[in-house]
């Protein structure tokens, strides 16, 4: 008979899925212990890190003597609520106590595990049954590990792990779904996981891309107010690069997908009265990038440019306004056939063609001149400037 550990999420043990722990004394001192053990079964524990990490702040005269009597009455707990010793034994050899876990024990945080090597060595042979495996692994996460202890120290990394495991898992069963054109599919899968870890933005991203690709443009911009009213009001967050990305998104994705004429084409890619530069989300710049590469000669002259300027990271407080600010300056400096990118937070790439005779000089200057008179050499940001060659590779691996 197989005893079935639960800590991803609510704490629990079960026998042919029936709860063992109502026939228990729910000491909660003991089954702290017990958790404590389980988190690190199998491996050596010196009492004064037991007694560290679960009771620094008890008073006690003879603390190993302390902790000698909790075990103690942890061991007849389990003896009265399981069938034999040979599922979990606490031991004492050479100063360290240890809880041998048996063979007919299943802990949910070894299942999970299981099941992501699974999944990770069926992804390159059967990748319907690398799905079905992270399915199972990412349906194991209940909530945060041991849930119910919030406020303990040595919890955070543990509980940090299977966190990251659990949105990583998931993020490769986005991936394998977006592939497969299943977006319904990774829908129900985010809200199920947003449900479970509500302030874990990756979750947020995958759901809104999602119903962008299923047309859900107003879903898309509803759940996204969601986010920033639930974000705002738990963690005092207003907004997040991610948050801003996300808007950006859904802005590019509100368009007539309607039936058009061909005068309706024509009016609607029209750009009348546009005379500064082309001002893109970061995907399509890359588009355009690659673009502009394609069509170079082998033999032409290195009359193009792509420049990268950088705020310094210290000055994170101000790069909302950075951006303000830069925008304004790009949109009066740079020509119409220019095109530039807010590439994140800290980082804007544009992409400069036919400058001949040195004019990049000038450009920079130009730049310059113009942040100066707008009070702008507050900010601390470097201006990098290459040609554009056929060998030239961005991998834009900055973002």
């Amino acid at each position: 008979m197989k005893l079935y550990i639960t800590t991803l999420g609510d704490f629990d043990m079960l026998m042919e899925n029936k709860s063992i722990m109502q026939d228990a004394s729910r000491s909660y001192k003991l089954f702290k212990l017990l958790e404590y053990f389980l988190t690190f079964k199998n491996k050596k524990l010196l009492p004064e890190i037991i007694i560290e990490n679960l009771w620094q702040d008890q008073d006690s005269m003879d603390p190993k003597n302390m902790i000698r009597g909790q075990i103690f009455r942890l061991r007849q707990i389990l003896k009265d609520i399981l069938p034999s010793e040979d599922y979990l034994t606490i031991t004492f050899s050479n100063g360290y106590y240890t809880l041998e876990v048996g063979k007919d024990v299943i802990l949910d945080t070894d299942e999970m595990e299981m099941w992501i090597r699974e999944g990770d060595q069926q992804l390159e042979f059967d990748q319907e049954k690398a799905m079905l495996a992270y399915r199972k692994a990412i349906d194991l996460y209940r909530g945060g590990y041991l849930t119910e202890n919030p406020y303990e120290i040595w919890l955070v990394p543990v509980r940090s792990y299977y966190k990251r495991l659990y949105v990583k898992t998931l993020e490769k069963l986005v991936d394998l779904c977006s592939e497969k054109g299943r977006d319904e599919d990774i829908v129900k899968l985010c809200e199920k996981a947003i449900a479970i870890e509500p302030y874990e933005e990756m979750l947020h991203k995958f759901l809104i891309e999602s119903m962008l690709r299923l047309g859900k443009i107003q879903n898309a911009h509803n759940h996204l107010e969601f986010m920033q009213v639930a974000f705002e009001k738990e963690m005092g967050i207003t907004t997040t690069s991610l948050m801003r990305e996300m808007q950006r998104k859904i802005q590019s994705y509100s368009t007539d997908k309607g039936e058009l004429t061909i005068k309706d084409i024509s009016k609607k890619l029209d750009e009348n009265g546009v005379t500064g530069p082309l001002k893109c989300e970061s995907e399509y710049f890359k588009l355009l990038y690659n673009s502009h590469k394609r069509r170079r000669r082998n033999d032409q002259e290195d009359n193009d440019y792509i420049s990268l300027v950088t705020i310094d990271e210290s000055q994170e407080e101000s790069f909302e306004k950075w951006q303000v600010l830069m925008t304004k300056v790009l949109q009066n400096t740079l020509r119409k056939g220019d095109i530039y990118t807010l590439w994140n937070d800290s980082q804007i790439l544009i992409l400069l063609p036919e400058v001949k005779n040195g004019g990049i000089d000038v450009v920079e200057k130009r730049i310059k001149d113009y942040i100066k008179n707008s009070n702008g050499n507050k900010y601390d940001m470097t201006f990098k400037f290459i040609p554009i060659e056929n060998k030239t590779n961005l991998d834009f691996k900055d973002k």
